[in-house]
């Protein structure tokens, strides 16, 4: 099919945002929709946010940028830490060496500018720039994916959902201020961004192969979100020619190759470290005390910890603030545009595609409702962004069956709930950063 143009993407942002919406709100709808002005938008929101709310310079590092000091461990030739940071809170304390149990590719990603800048290098700023990629692959994704049919919606619509992705999900609340947790789920984001955009963009052999290549650099930042790309992979093989195709074959064997490499550099890295290839350290990290005692007795994983972290990821509402405000909160509650995804899984189609972003969703939230803690400190349900691009196309399927009112005032609520919370968390971890 061939791809809109610019005129007609903005004959549908108008359709969508004219009468009673006012000129200003039609030109900032459709700035947003071109991806190359939202990733500036975003750099200077995320970078106006951190700064208005921690009053410290960007060029800073935050009290946990512990990839940094992994960087700095790799240029020296070794796997421990060689400079041991100023806190050593969720690290792993092991034969006398700290580590770090996350998978090591953002660390490999920081060396150069570890080389440069050295251990003060600010992952503050590059948070920003990462989620400002994330904004900008968004903002594309969507468009190829309406020029190509996977989804219907017009360029206001398309907007309405770029504005809501930025400021009206978890992912604000990851971008504006460093830390380790957040570095890894950004760049992870990312990493799938690139799959579905590859899917999406290429064609042969080379989608195979570069789609690939994108999930197997999420396996090696945050491993179960590797399940989310289970929708680029059916949607090249849909378009493969049949499930006896020679060239599917073949392309199956070239996606795969990537992520059998990851795998077996993600075990060697465990191997040298810990001497087995499944063992990333978990069982001794330096946890919080208000986690030692479930450790014990249930693990890491258990179906012990579903009903709670299910409470704090889809019931919680943290509104007014109160002590367990930044324990979770409601994805449907904070972030109401996702309720579209009901829409979607409903009448949504092609039916093969409804089921492959559902499918996704689910399987990528197993490991994280079964996962010992909800992902506190945290404003919103942080573990979210994890299948939230899945969600998201699935959302953007069921929003063309709603009135554009609907949208833009549930976009507003959104964005209010996560531009508050948001603020808020970033006091709140500076009060933390300074006990």
């Amino acid at each position: 099919m061939r791809p809109k143009t610019q005129a007609e993407f903005q004959s549908g942002a108008k359709k969508v945002v004219s009468r009673p919406f006012s000129d200003l709100f039609q030109r900032i709808v459709l700035l947003w929709e071109l991806p190359s002005r939202s990733f500036w938008l975003s750099i200077f929101l995320y970078a106006f946010f951190s700064w208005i709310i921690t009053q410290r310079s960007l060029l800073l590092p935050s009290k946990v940028a512990y990839f940094n000091y992994l960087a700095d461990a790799f240029l020296y030739g070794q796997l421990k830490l060689r400079m041991i940071p100023f806190t050593t809170h969720d690290l792993i304390l092991f034969n006398e060496g700290y580590y770090l149990y996350w998978p090591p590719l953002p660390a490999v990603i920081l060396m150069p500018l570890v080389a440069i800048f050295g251990l003060n290098c600010s992952d503050v700023l590059f948070n920003i720039v990462v989620a400002s990629l994330n904004t900008y692959f968004v903002a594309l994704l969507l468009r190829r994916a309406a020029a190509l049919e996977v989804i219907n919606l017009s360029g206001g619509q398309r907007g309405c959902l770029v504005i809501f992705f930025a400021l009206g999900t978890v992912h604000l609340t990851l971008a504006p201020y460093g830390r380790v947790w957040s570095t890894g789920q950004l760049l992870g984001f990312l990493f799938l961004l690139l799959a579905y955009v590859m899917a999406l963009t290429l064609q042969g052999k080379k989608a195979f192969v570069l789609t690939g290549i994108a999930l197997a650099a999420t396996l090696l930042t945050r491993t179960h979100m590797l399940f989310a790309g289970l929708w680029p992979a059916v949607y090249l093989a849909y378009n493969c020619g049949g499930l006896t195709s020679k060239r599917l074959f073949q392309g199956l064997v070239l996606l795969a190759a990537p992520l059998a490499l990851g795998c077996a550099l993600l075990g060697a890295y465990n191997w040298f470290r810990f001497g087995s290839v499944l063992d990333n350290g978990l069982n001794y990290h330096l946890m919080a005390k208000d986690f030692a005692d479930s450790f014990y007795r249930h693990g890491i994983f258990n179906l012990y910890y579903v009903p709670t972290n299910f409470f704090y990821q889809y019931v919680a509402y943290p509104f007014p603030l109160h002590s367990k405000t930044f324990h979770g909160g409601s994805l449907l509650l904070l972030s109401p545009v996702f309720l579209a995804a009901f829409w979607g899984i409903a009448k949504g189609q092609p039916r093969w595609s409804v089921w492959a972003l559902v499918v996704s969703i689910i399987t990528v939230q197993i490991p994280i409702l079964m996962l010992m803690g909800t992902g506190w400190v945290q404003f919103g349900p942080r573990y979210s962004l994890d299948f939230l691009l899945p969600l998201l196309l699935l959302t953007a399927m069921g929003i063309r069956f709603w009135p554009t009112s609907v949208l833009v005032i549930l976009t507003i609520v959104s964005l209010l709930h996560f531009l508050v919370g948001t603020a808020h968390f970033g006091v709140y971890l500076i009060a933390l950063d300074n006990l």
